[in-house]
């Protein structure tokens, strides 16, 4: 029962009065990867501020296969973008770390990301931005996103809206069909959401609506990805004195 026109309507109202609040003037900068998150989140920023106050920005770290849908999205939507790649500086960091100290895995996976974040915001800060978040309900549920990485920003259009009902926006706001049913992948690993997940978006988004799930197992990995990143989602804890 979603109805993607109405929550569409709502949300670039949403954006129109954050800025008029929070940056009034102010131009909307958002990461575009060429997926379907960061193609929607720049289309509702046009949509609620227009074209001329939305900043694209391409972070490619070294040769991005797949960064002519990022040109495709950036084109489309007749947005000022920048290319910026990371590599160079991911590189310099993972060069000059003590050499009694070695990177885990998932520490080499999750650099990008953050390093991403502060050219965005480095972009930002240059022409008077606002960083727009790109996530949505379903990763986060599942804290799919890097912390102090693509899961910040100064403004959230999409945390409460799980991937199925974003594509429905998708396709209302006229954009290109194969960005919107882009098989998402999360850039850092090669591998698809799904694959690393171990579970469909339509699994998780049925979960999430309803409370209805097939497979116990996967009930169960979700319940428990659900329970161990509910951090990501919280304010940092800060002591407060007893003065």
């Amino acid at each position: 029962m979603f109805d993607a026109l109405r929550v569409k309507n709502e949300c670039v109202e949403w954006i129109r009065n954050f800025f008029e609040e929070n940056g009034k003037g102010c131009n909307a900068v958002v990461g575009i990867s060429g997926g379907k998150d960061s193609s929607i989140a720049a289309a509702l920023c046009v949509e609620a501020l227009g074209k001329d106050r939305v900043i694209g920005v391409l972070m490619p770290q070294g040769v991005q296969h797949d960064i002519d849908k990022a040109y495709m999205l950036v084109n489309h939507l007749g947005i000022k973008h920048y290319e910026v790649n990371i590599k160079d500086a991911v590189d310099a960091i993972v060069k000059n770390m003590p050499p009694q100290l070695e990177l885990t895995p998932q520490s080499l996976q999750n650099l990008p990301a953050r390093i991403r974040m502060s050219t965005l915001y480095a972009v930002s800060q240059s022409n008077n931005g606002r960083v727009c978040n790109t996530c949505n309900l379903s990763e986060d549920w599942v804290g799919y996103s890097t912390r102090y990485g693509d899961s910040v920003g100064d403004f959230s259009p999409m945390s409460f809206i799980t991937v199925t009902e974003i594509k429905e926006i998708g396709y209302l706001l006229g954009l290109p069909k194969e960005l919107v049913d882009k098989i998402p992948i999360d850039g850092l690993c090669g591998k698809t959401d799904e694959e690393n997940l171990g579970f469909t978006y339509a699994e998780l988004d049925t979960y999430i609506r309803t409370g209805y799930i097939a497979n116990e197992d996967k009930k169960a990995l979700i319940d428990r990805k659900h329970k161990a990143n509910l951090f990501k989602l919280s304010f940092m804890p800060c002591f407060k004195p007893n003065i």
